[in-house]
Protein backbone atom coordinates (compact mmCIF):
# COMPACT_ATOMS: atom_id res chain seq x y z
CA UNK A 1 0.00 0.00 0.00
CA UNK A 2 1.38 3.39 -0.98
CA UNK A 3 1.20 5.64 2.04
CA UNK A 4 -0.61 8.97 1.94
CA UNK A 5 1.06 11.93 3.63
CA UNK A 6 -1.32 14.64 4.88
CA UNK A 7 0.85 16.17 7.61
CA UNK A 8 2.59 18.85 5.57
CA UNK A 9 2.20 21.51 8.27
CA UNK A 10 4.52 19.42 10.43
CA UNK A 11 7.10 19.22 7.66
CA UNK A 12 7.25 18.80 3.91
CA UNK A 13 9.33 16.37 1.87
CA UNK A 14 12.51 17.91 0.55
CA UNK A 15 12.12 18.76 -3.12
CA UNK A 16 14.47 16.85 -5.46
CA UNK A 17 15.67 20.16 -6.92
CA UNK A 18 16.68 21.26 -3.42
CA UNK A 19 18.65 18.07 -2.80
CA UNK A 20 20.52 18.49 -6.09
CA UNK A 21 21.36 22.12 -5.32
CA UNK A 22 22.79 21.14 -1.94
CA UNK A 23 24.83 18.13 -3.05
CA UNK A 24 28.01 19.96 -4.21
CA UNK A 25 28.30 21.70 -0.85
CA UNK A 26 28.63 18.40 0.97
CA UNK A 27 31.35 17.23 -1.41
CA UNK A 28 33.23 19.72 -3.60
CA UNK A 29 32.40 23.15 -2.16
CA UNK A 30 33.03 22.48 1.52
CA UNK A 31 35.20 25.49 2.41
CA UNK A 32 34.36 27.96 5.16
CA UNK A 33 32.61 30.97 3.59
CA UNK A 34 34.58 33.28 5.89
CA UNK A 35 37.92 32.14 4.43
CA UNK A 36 39.71 34.56 2.12
CA UNK A 37 41.18 31.97 -0.25
CA UNK A 38 39.57 31.07 -3.57
CA UNK A 39 37.72 28.05 -2.23
CA UNK A 40 36.19 30.04 0.61
CA UNK A 41 35.16 32.92 -1.64
CA UNK A 42 33.44 30.57 -4.09
CA UNK A 43 31.33 29.30 -1.21
CA UNK A 44 30.72 32.85 0.03
CA UNK A 45 29.40 33.80 -3.39
CA UNK A 46 26.91 30.93 -3.39
CA UNK A 47 25.87 31.69 0.19
CA UNK A 48 25.08 35.28 -0.71
CA UNK A 49 23.20 34.14 -3.81
CA UNK A 50 21.07 31.96 -1.53
CA UNK A 51 20.45 34.91 0.78
CA UNK A 52 19.27 36.94 -2.20
CA UNK A 53 16.81 34.21 -3.16
CA UNK A 54 15.31 34.18 0.32
CA UNK A 55 15.02 37.96 0.24
CA UNK A 56 13.40 37.90 -3.19
CA UNK A 57 10.63 35.57 -1.99
CA UNK A 58 9.36 38.13 0.53
CA UNK A 59 10.44 41.22 -1.45
CA UNK A 60 13.21 42.16 0.96
CA UNK A 61 16.84 43.17 0.44
CA UNK A 62 19.57 40.50 0.89
CA UNK A 63 21.23 42.43 3.72
CA UNK A 64 17.96 42.18 5.68
CA UNK A 65 18.13 38.35 5.80
CA UNK A 66 19.90 36.42 8.57
CA UNK A 67 20.23 32.66 8.28
CA UNK A 68 19.41 30.67 11.43
CA UNK A 69 19.08 27.03 12.43
CA UNK A 70 15.32 27.04 11.83
CA UNK A 71 12.00 28.63 12.69
CA UNK A 72 12.46 28.28 16.45
CA UNK A 73 15.73 30.19 16.47
CA UNK A 74 14.32 32.81 14.10
CA UNK A 75 11.38 33.40 16.45
CA UNK A 76 13.60 33.51 19.53
CA UNK A 77 16.05 35.91 17.92
CA UNK A 78 13.21 38.21 16.89
CA UNK A 79 11.38 38.24 20.22
CA UNK A 80 14.27 38.15 22.68
CA UNK A 81 16.59 40.16 20.46
CA UNK A 82 14.05 42.97 20.42
CA UNK A 83 12.62 42.74 23.93
CA UNK A 84 15.88 42.32 25.85
CA UNK A 85 16.94 45.78 24.74
CA UNK A 86 14.49 46.96 27.39
CA UNK A 87 14.46 44.27 30.11
CA UNK A 88 11.63 45.93 32.04
CA UNK A 89 9.52 46.42 28.91
CA UNK A 90 6.26 44.89 27.73
CA UNK A 91 5.35 42.51 24.88
CA UNK A 92 1.94 42.09 23.27
CA UNK A 93 1.38 38.67 21.70
CA UNK A 94 -1.48 36.19 21.31
CA UNK A 95 -2.50 33.10 23.23
CA UNK A 96 -2.47 30.99 20.05
CA UNK A 97 1.15 31.47 18.97
CA UNK A 98 3.48 28.60 18.16
CA UNK A 99 5.24 27.19 21.22
CA UNK A 100 8.51 28.81 20.14
CA UNK A 101 6.91 32.23 20.41
CA UNK A 102 5.06 31.58 23.64
CA UNK A 103 8.10 30.12 25.39
CA UNK A 104 10.32 33.01 24.26
CA UNK A 105 7.84 35.51 25.69
CA UNK A 106 7.60 33.52 28.93
CA UNK A 107 11.39 33.57 29.22
CA UNK A 108 11.28 37.37 28.88
CA UNK A 109 8.72 37.47 31.71
CA UNK A 110 10.95 35.30 33.90
CA UNK A 111 13.74 37.81 33.33
CA UNK A 112 11.59 40.67 34.66
CA UNK A 113 9.60 41.84 31.64
CA UNK A 114 5.82 41.74 31.27
CA UNK A 115 3.51 40.47 28.55
CA UNK A 116 -0.13 40.50 27.47
CA UNK A 117 -1.56 37.45 25.69
CA UNK A 118 -4.54 38.40 23.53
CA UNK A 119 -7.12 35.63 23.14
CA UNK A 120 -8.55 34.70 19.77
CA UNK A 121 -12.15 34.90 18.72
CA UNK A 122 -14.15 31.68 18.38
CA UNK A 123 -13.41 31.80 14.65
CA UNK A 124 -9.71 31.41 15.40
CA UNK A 125 -8.59 34.88 14.33
CA UNK A 126 -7.46 37.74 16.50
CA UNK A 127 -9.41 40.97 16.83
CA UNK A 128 -6.82 43.57 15.76
CA UNK A 129 -8.39 46.19 18.01
CA UNK A 130 -7.83 43.92 21.01
CA UNK A 131 -4.13 43.82 20.17
CA UNK A 132 -3.97 47.57 19.72
CA UNK A 133 -5.82 48.14 23.00
CA UNK A 134 -3.22 45.98 24.79
CA UNK A 135 -0.34 48.27 23.75
CA UNK A 136 1.11 50.28 26.63
CA UNK A 137 3.65 53.11 26.85
CA UNK A 138 6.32 50.55 27.78
CA UNK A 139 5.48 48.10 24.95
CA UNK A 140 8.64 47.25 23.02
CA UNK A 141 7.31 44.55 20.69
CA UNK A 142 4.08 43.21 19.23
CA UNK A 143 4.33 39.62 17.97
CA UNK A 144 1.41 38.05 16.08
CA UNK A 145 1.76 34.96 13.88
CA UNK A 146 0.90 35.25 10.20
CA UNK A 147 -1.10 32.01 10.10
CA UNK A 148 -1.89 29.45 12.75
CA UNK A 149 -0.07 26.14 12.34
CA UNK A 150 -2.98 24.07 13.69
CA UNK A 151 -6.06 25.65 12.12
CA UNK A 152 -4.48 27.51 9.21
CA UNK A 153 -6.38 30.67 10.20
CA UNK A 154 -4.76 33.83 8.84
CA UNK A 155 -4.22 36.65 11.29
CA UNK A 156 -4.77 40.40 10.56
CA UNK A 157 -1.14 41.41 10.56
CA UNK A 158 -1.38 44.29 8.07
CA UNK A 159 -3.38 46.76 10.22
CA UNK A 160 -1.33 45.75 13.25
CA UNK A 161 1.96 46.31 11.44
CA UNK A 162 0.81 49.72 10.25
CA UNK A 163 -0.35 50.77 13.72
CA UNK A 164 2.91 49.60 15.30
CA UNK A 165 4.84 51.43 12.60
CA UNK A 166 2.88 54.60 13.39
CA UNK A 167 3.75 54.24 17.07
CA UNK A 168 7.40 53.23 16.40
CA UNK A 169 6.88 49.87 18.12
CA UNK A 170 8.56 46.83 16.58
CA UNK A 171 6.22 44.30 14.96
CA UNK A 172 7.17 40.64 14.46
CA UNK A 173 5.29 37.90 12.66
CA UNK A 174 5.96 34.17 12.57
CA UNK A 175 5.40 33.31 8.90
CA UNK A 176 6.89 29.81 9.04
CA UNK A 177 3.58 28.17 8.14
CA UNK A 178 2.54 30.76 5.53
CA UNK A 179 5.70 31.03 3.47
CA UNK A 180 5.36 29.20 0.17
CA UNK A 181 1.60 28.76 0.53
CA UNK A 182 0.49 32.37 0.16
CA UNK A 183 2.33 35.48 -0.99
CA UNK A 184 4.24 37.51 1.58
CA UNK A 185 5.60 40.99 0.87
CA UNK A 186 7.46 43.14 3.38
CA UNK A 187 7.09 46.02 0.92
CA UNK A 188 3.30 45.91 1.10
CA UNK A 189 3.04 45.13 4.82
CA UNK A 190 5.43 47.16 7.02
CA UNK A 191 6.51 44.35 9.33
CA UNK A 192 9.86 44.75 11.06
CA UNK A 193 10.71 41.09 11.72
CA UNK A 194 9.59 37.93 9.88
CA UNK A 195 10.52 34.37 10.89
CA UNK A 196 10.83 31.62 8.25
CA UNK A 197 11.60 27.88 8.31
CA UNK A 198 12.82 26.09 5.15
CA UNK A 199 11.39 22.65 5.90
CA UNK A 200 7.84 24.01 5.84
CA UNK A 201 8.11 24.66 2.08
CA UNK A 202 10.13 21.73 0.68
CA UNK A 203 13.53 22.90 1.90
CA UNK A 204 15.94 21.17 4.28
CA UNK A 205 15.48 20.84 8.03
CA UNK A 206 17.94 22.69 10.23
CA UNK A 207 17.85 26.07 8.48
CA UNK A 208 15.62 29.10 8.69
CA UNK A 209 15.84 32.82 8.25
CA UNK A 210 14.89 36.01 10.02
CA UNK A 211 14.02 39.12 8.07
CA UNK A 212 15.22 42.21 9.97
CA UNK A 213 14.11 45.48 8.43
CA UNK A 214 17.02 47.75 7.60
CA UNK A 215 17.88 50.07 10.48
CA UNK A 216 16.60 47.74 13.23
CA UNK A 217 19.19 46.71 15.79
CA UNK A 218 18.56 43.47 17.68
CA UNK A 219 20.56 42.15 20.60
CA UNK A 220 22.33 39.01 19.31
CA UNK A 221 21.44 35.79 21.09
CA UNK A 222 24.52 33.87 19.90
CA UNK A 223 28.07 35.14 20.28
CA UNK A 224 31.26 34.25 18.49
CA UNK A 225 33.02 35.28 15.32
CA UNK A 226 30.62 38.04 14.33
CA UNK A 227 29.22 36.42 11.20
CA UNK A 228 26.17 37.93 9.49
CA UNK A 229 26.94 41.39 10.78
CA UNK A 230 27.26 40.05 14.35
CA UNK A 231 23.52 39.45 14.35
CA UNK A 232 24.00 35.67 14.44
CA UNK A 233 27.53 34.41 15.00
CA UNK A 234 28.65 30.99 13.84
CA UNK A 235 29.93 29.50 10.61
CA UNK A 236 27.02 29.46 8.19
CA UNK A 237 25.68 26.06 7.14
CA UNK A 238 26.19 26.75 3.45
CA UNK A 239 24.63 23.56 2.10
CA UNK A 240 21.47 24.17 4.11
CA UNK A 241 21.35 27.84 3.16
CA UNK A 242 21.74 26.96 -0.52
CA UNK A 243 18.93 24.44 -0.10
CA UNK A 244 16.70 27.08 1.46
CA UNK A 245 17.53 29.48 -1.34
CA UNK A 246 16.53 26.91 -3.95
CA UNK A 247 13.32 26.14 -2.03
CA UNK A 248 12.51 29.87 -2.02
CA UNK A 249 13.12 29.99 -5.76
CA UNK A 250 10.64 27.14 -6.26
CA UNK A 251 8.18 28.68 -3.79
CA UNK A 252 7.76 31.84 -5.84
CA UNK A 253 5.24 30.03 -8.02
CA UNK A 254 3.74 27.84 -5.29
CA UNK A 255 0.92 30.13 -4.03
CA UNK A 256 -0.83 29.84 -7.38
CA UNK A 257 -0.68 26.04 -7.20
CA UNK A 258 -2.05 26.04 -3.66
CA UNK A 259 -4.96 28.29 -4.57
CA UNK A 260 -5.82 26.65 -7.88
CA UNK A 261 -5.21 22.97 -7.12
CA UNK A 262 -4.76 22.31 -3.40
CA UNK A 263 -7.54 24.51 -1.99
CA UNK A 264 -10.25 22.67 -4.00
CA UNK A 265 -8.86 19.33 -2.77
CA UNK A 266 -8.90 20.61 0.81
CA UNK A 267 -12.50 21.79 0.41
CA UNK A 268 -13.56 18.45 -1.04
CA UNK A 269 -11.91 16.65 1.87
CA UNK A 270 -13.75 18.85 4.37
CA UNK A 271 -17.12 18.34 2.74
CA UNK A 272 -16.61 14.58 2.74
CA UNK A 273 -15.50 14.45 6.37
CA UNK A 274 -18.43 16.53 7.57
CA UNK A 275 -20.85 14.39 5.54
CA UNK A 276 -19.35 11.14 6.85
CA UNK A 277 -19.60 11.92 10.56
CA UNK A 278 -22.59 13.62 12.22
CA UNK A 279 -21.40 16.61 14.23
CA UNK A 280 -18.02 16.89 12.54
CA UNK A 281 -16.98 20.55 12.32
CA UNK A 282 -14.09 22.38 10.70
CA UNK A 283 -12.25 24.52 13.25
CA UNK A 284 -11.81 28.07 11.99
CA UNK A 285 -14.05 27.58 8.96
CA UNK A 286 -15.54 31.07 9.36
CA UNK A 287 -12.17 32.79 9.02
CA UNK A 288 -9.68 33.20 6.20
CA UNK A 289 -7.34 30.20 6.21
CA UNK A 290 -4.32 28.77 4.47
CA UNK A 291 -5.47 26.87 1.37
CA UNK A 292 -4.06 23.53 2.54
CA UNK A 293 -5.09 23.20 6.19
CA UNK A 294 -8.11 21.50 7.78
CA UNK A 295 -8.54 21.08 11.51
CA UNK A 296 -11.65 18.95 11.99
CA UNK A 297 -13.22 17.90 15.26
CA UNK A 298 -15.13 14.62 15.60
CA UNK A 299 -17.18 14.80 18.85
CA UNK A 300 -17.08 11.54 20.79
CA UNK A 301 -13.76 10.42 19.27
CA UNK A 302 -10.28 11.16 20.57
CA UNK A 303 -8.06 12.72 17.95
CA UNK A 304 -5.09 10.54 18.88
CA UNK A 305 -7.16 7.41 18.26
CA UNK A 306 -8.23 8.73 14.87
CA UNK A 307 -4.59 9.43 13.99
CA UNK A 308 -3.58 5.87 14.90
CA UNK A 309 -6.48 4.34 12.97
CA UNK A 310 -5.66 6.37 9.86
CA UNK A 311 -2.00 5.47 10.22
CA UNK A 312 -2.92 1.78 10.16
CA UNK A 313 -4.70 2.51 6.87
CA UNK A 314 -1.54 4.09 5.47
CA UNK A 315 -2.58 7.71 6.01
CA UNK A 316 -0.42 10.17 7.98
CA UNK A 317 -2.21 13.03 9.75
CA UNK A 318 -1.75 14.79 13.08
CA UNK A 319 -3.83 15.60 16.17
CA UNK A 320 -2.38 19.12 16.13
CA UNK A 321 1.04 20.75 16.24
CA UNK A 322 3.88 18.28 15.72
CA UNK A 323 5.97 19.98 18.40
CA UNK A 324 3.36 19.11 21.04
CA UNK A 325 2.16 15.77 19.68
CA UNK A 326 3.78 13.96 22.60
CA UNK A 327 1.79 16.01 25.09
CA UNK A 328 -1.49 14.68 26.43
CA UNK A 329 -2.97 18.09 27.17
CA UNK A 330 -5.53 19.58 24.76
CA UNK A 331 -4.42 22.09 22.14
CA UNK A 332 -3.91 25.57 23.58
CA UNK A 333 -5.03 26.95 20.21
CA UNK A 334 -8.40 25.19 20.25
CA UNK A 335 -8.91 25.93 23.94
CA UNK A 336 -8.17 29.56 23.11
CA UNK A 337 -10.94 29.46 20.50
CA UNK A 338 -13.39 28.53 23.25
CA UNK A 339 -13.59 24.77 22.76
CA UNK A 340 -13.85 22.58 25.82
CA UNK A 341 -11.09 20.07 26.54
CA UNK A 342 -13.05 17.12 25.12
CA UNK A 343 -13.82 18.87 21.84
CA UNK A 344 -10.24 20.09 21.57
CA UNK A 345 -9.00 16.53 22.04
CA UNK A 346 -11.40 15.30 19.35
CA UNK A 347 -9.70 17.35 16.62
CA UNK A 348 -7.47 16.08 13.82
CA UNK A 349 -5.36 18.17 11.46
CA UNK A 350 -5.19 17.30 7.78
CA UNK A 351 -2.57 19.39 5.94
CA UNK A 352 -2.17 18.91 2.21
CA UNK A 353 0.89 19.69 0.15
CA UNK A 354 1.92 20.29 -3.43
CA UNK A 355 2.34 16.55 -3.94
CA UNK A 356 -1.18 15.69 -2.69
CA UNK A 357 -3.40 13.94 -5.25
CA UNK A 358 -7.18 13.67 -5.78
CA UNK A 359 -7.06 9.88 -5.43
CA UNK A 360 -5.47 10.29 -2.00
CA UNK A 361 -8.40 12.39 -0.85
CA UNK A 362 -10.73 9.73 -2.26
CA UNK A 363 -8.93 7.10 -0.20
CA UNK A 364 -9.28 9.10 3.01
CA UNK A 365 -13.00 9.59 2.46
CA UNK A 366 -13.36 5.89 1.67
CA UNK A 367 -11.95 4.70 5.00
CA UNK A 368 -13.30 7.44 7.29
CA UNK A 369 -16.85 6.03 7.74
CA UNK A 370 -15.59 2.66 8.96
CA UNK A 371 -12.94 4.21 11.18
CA UNK A 372 -15.28 6.70 12.84
CA UNK A 373 -17.99 4.05 13.33
CA UNK A 374 -15.49 1.77 15.04
CA UNK A 375 -14.05 4.49 17.26
CA UNK A 376 -17.46 5.80 18.25
CA UNK A 377 -18.62 2.26 19.10
CA UNK A 378 -15.50 1.69 21.19
CA UNK A 379 -16.15 4.97 23.02
CA UNK A 380 -19.74 3.98 23.74
CA UNK A 381 -18.66 0.57 25.07
CA UNK A 382 -16.07 2.17 27.33
CA UNK A 383 -18.65 4.65 28.66
CA UNK A 384 -21.10 1.82 29.38
CA UNK A 385 -18.45 -0.22 31.15
CA UNK A 386 -17.41 2.74 33.23
CA UNK A 387 -21.03 3.31 34.21
CA UNK A 388 -21.47 -0.29 35.31
CA UNK A 389 -18.29 -0.14 37.33
CA UNK A 390 -19.61 2.99 39.01
CA UNK A 391 -22.90 1.24 39.84
CA UNK A 392 -21.01 -1.63 41.49
CA UNK A 393 -18.98 0.82 43.51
Amino acid sequence: MKRIYLDNNATTPQAPEVTEAMRPFFEEHFANPASTHREGQKVRHRLEAARARVAELIEASPEEIVFTSGGTESINLAILGAARKRPDGHIVTTAIEHAAGLEAVRRFEEEGGTATYVRSRSSGDIDPQAVIDAIRPDTVLVSVMHSNNETGVLQPIEPLARECNRRTILFHTDAAQSCGKISISVRETPVDLVSLAAHKFYGPKGVGALYIRKGIDLLPQMFGGGQQGSRRSGTEATALAVGMGRACELARSAPGSYLERIAPLRDRLERGLVAAYPGATVNGSNALRLPNTSSVRFPGIRGEEMVISLDLQGIAVSPGAACSSGAHRPSHVLIGMGLGADLARSSVRFSLGLYSLPEEIDRVLQVIPEITAGLRGMGNRMSTAAGKEGDRA
